[in-house]
């Protein structure tokens, strides 16, 4: 049984960063998809003539919660807007995608796995009451179709499978109905079983143009167990961990999540990942931490977010890329062939939907789905996941948390308590020192036994030693807590402006070309690392000016290019002997530098 349960967008609301973050998210592409991008504001989802499969319900998934944390109204009503629309067109037997009756049988029914899901997140997040019929009448044709053979499980449907059990729960909490067990396991039976390609995982080269080693369908299959094997009567056996062992071992970036463009492609720093498996692979996150309760679910969450989420994201959030390197020297078009395994020219530069359109409407979902999951509850207790400013206010407190982490470690909360319960707050591995209202502890975990009626006003602060993880290739990175820290190398933003395919690139919903203007070729000459504050800009992860930075040593190598490419350094340097003397860097957090070179050796000291 899963161990806690989510809030929803009116018990939670951003603070501080966090609000500023989506606040951007709210006035740049996500917030406003439906004005600029035709497949989404002339979808077949609300009777346009554009895109009627993933498109809209990926956006909507984002926009929705954002819409609400943010509170604003005009958000809310264009929202409204495509669900009405998509709740009118819903057909008679309950079948609800844009797809005439005898096409059925070959439309990819991923789009009812997804708007299903969809569906529940505007409930949870409006209290529409139309939607629990919705959502049953969709399931249960969905049911009847399989289970008549009418219609099956191909292509994306058939890799995601698991992810219809979001609206199954919602559905089972209502209704227990045994027809709703039988539909997962007709799932599962006609899904992919993923477990049978762990040495795909291994040896991702080999394999690169198959649904099972696609990046956005790992990183959603990480959720699968936890998410089907209540109703599969299953125990839970925590695959999810061998499974991410295996990708991280053999695809690993040192950001947390792993290589996939499109396809899986290694241990390589200059082979990238796609913003769809960034996001995807934060909502597994939530919700195995949700299952299992596991702490390093939680901590893997927060590193994905800070780093890998904020890299690929313009600081204005009106572009973004398909696909981030960790050692990033250029964001250009590639004029032959790209370094990547098997996606586009275009896939590297920043814009409005560089490559493929899938992450321009996805991309929203990171960021409001990240602050929903700051508290989970379940009876009597909640625990605080997350430790980012949020505010919850629900039946048993009024709970503030004020911080500037993950760029500081100190934490005041304030608490309301209306009714008895017990508070958890998670103390990430990586804490040293930690005090409680100024006195030491030794915990992973602050536990505190609640009375109706009390006020309590409460001080958590620990340190993080900056360190340095060994990568492939004799390559080094620098962590502090959760965040990765990278070189930056300074850019000129060049703008392009155009129209392809009847879709228009115009300001600020044009593309970019990222092209460096200071040197990259370093290697660190000391592990010495000396942590830097400043005052916090209004962008949280600005990529001008961060309020954390770290000081490191670097000299000077001759690193060279990648075979064939100008634009992309070699995969490890040419040579490891320092050409200059020793200069002091700024180091900033991954999700701050643009272009960066994160994985750097170590050089040895002559004497």
């Amino acid at each position: 049984m899963r161990k806690w349960n989510f809030y929803t967008s009116n018990q939670i609301k951003p603070q501080g960063w966090l609000r500023e973050q989506l606040a951007l998210q709210a006035n740049g592409l996500c917030g406003n998809l439906d004005k600029v991008w035709p497949d989404v504001r002339d979808s077949a989802w609300i009777g346009g003539d554009r895109e009627g499969w993933e498109r809209v319900p990926y956006w909507l998934d984002g926009f929705i919660p954002l819409a609400f944390l943010l509170e604003d109204k005009d958000m809310i009503s264009r929202a409204k807007r495509y669900i009405d629309k998509i709740l009118e067109n819903q057909q008679s037997d309950g079948w609800i995608c844009p797809c005439k009756e005898e096409d059925r049988s070959s439309y990819d029914t991923w789009a009812v796995q997804l708007i299903a899901k969809v569906l529940t997140m505007w409930y949870e997040c409006s209290g529409d009451e139309r939607i629990p019929t919705a959502v049953y009448r969709v399931l249960r044709n969905y049911y009847d179709l399989l289970s008549s053979g009418s219609v099956s499980l191909f292509g994306w449907g058939k890799s995601r499978w698991y992810e219809t059990c979001i609206a199954i729960r919602f559905l089972h909490e209502r209704c227990h109905e045994e027809w709703l067990s039988e539909l997962v396991k007709l799932l599962r039976n006609q899904g992919t079983d993923f477990d049978r390609y762990l040495p795909m995982f291994a040896a991702p080269l080999e394999h690169v143009r198959s649904q099972e080693s696609h990046v956005v369908n790992l990183a959603m299959q990480l959720k699968s167990e936890a998410v089907s094997c209540d109703f599969l009567k299953e125990d839970y056996r925590n695959l999810a961990e061998t499974r991410y062992r295996i990708l991280m071992e053999n695809n690993g970036m040192p950001v947390g999540t792993f290589t996939g463009d499109e396809h899986l492609s290694g241990l390589s720093p200059v082979q990238g990942t796609e913003l769809c498996g960034v996001v995807e692979l934060m909502y597994s996150f939530e919700h195995l931490y949700a299952y299992t309760g596991d702490p390093i679910w939680a901590e893997r969450l927060e590193q994905v977010a800070f780093n890998a989420l904020s890299a690929t994201i313009s600081d204005d959030m009106w572009a973004h890329q398909y696909d981030q390197q960790s050692n990033q020297i250029c964001c250009s078009r590639f004029t032959d062939n790209p370094i990547w395994r098997t996606n586009g020219r275009e896939a590297g530069l920043f814009g409005l939907e560089p490559n493929y359109g899938c992450c321009t409407a996805d991309h929203g979902q990171g960021w409001p789905k990240f602050a929903l999951s700051a508290y989970m509850h379940k009876a009597g207790e909640i625990i605080n996941v997350l430790p980012v400013p949020s505010r919850l206010d629900c039946e048993q407190a009024e709970i503030s948390l004020t911080t500037e982490y993950p760029f500081r470690t100190k934490f005041v909360y304030e608490i309301n308590v209306k009714q008895d319960f017990v508070f958890r707050i998670r103390i990430p591995s990586f804490a040293k020192n930690v005090r409680w209202n100024g006195k030491t502890k030794r915990t992973k975990e602050i536990v505190l036994f609640l009375k109706a009626g009390e006020h309590h006003c409460c001080s958590l602060e620990y340190t993080i030693a900056p360190r340095m993880e060994s990568r492939p290739y004799r390559l080094k990175t620098v962590r502090y807590g959760s965040l990765v820290f990278s070189l930056p190398i300074r850019y000129e933003a060049k703008r392009l402006e155009y129209e392809s395919k009847g879709v228009e690139r115009k300001y600020p919903y044009c593309d970019y070309e990222y092209l460096p203007l200071s040197d990259w070729n370093y290697g660190f000459s000391s592990k010495q690392i000396e942590i830097v504050e400043r005052k916090r800009e209004d962008i949280p992860f600005s990529s001008q000016n961060p309020s954390l930075v770290l000081k490191a040593k670097v000299r000077k190598i001759p690193w060279g290019h990648h075979p064939r490419y100008h634009t992309v350094c070699a995969v490890e340097p040419l040579a490891r002997s320092p050409e200059g003397k020793e200069e002091v860097v700024s180091l900033y957090p991954y999700g701050c530098a643009k272009l960066r070179m994160t994985e750097l050796p170590l050089l040895k000291n002559k004497k």
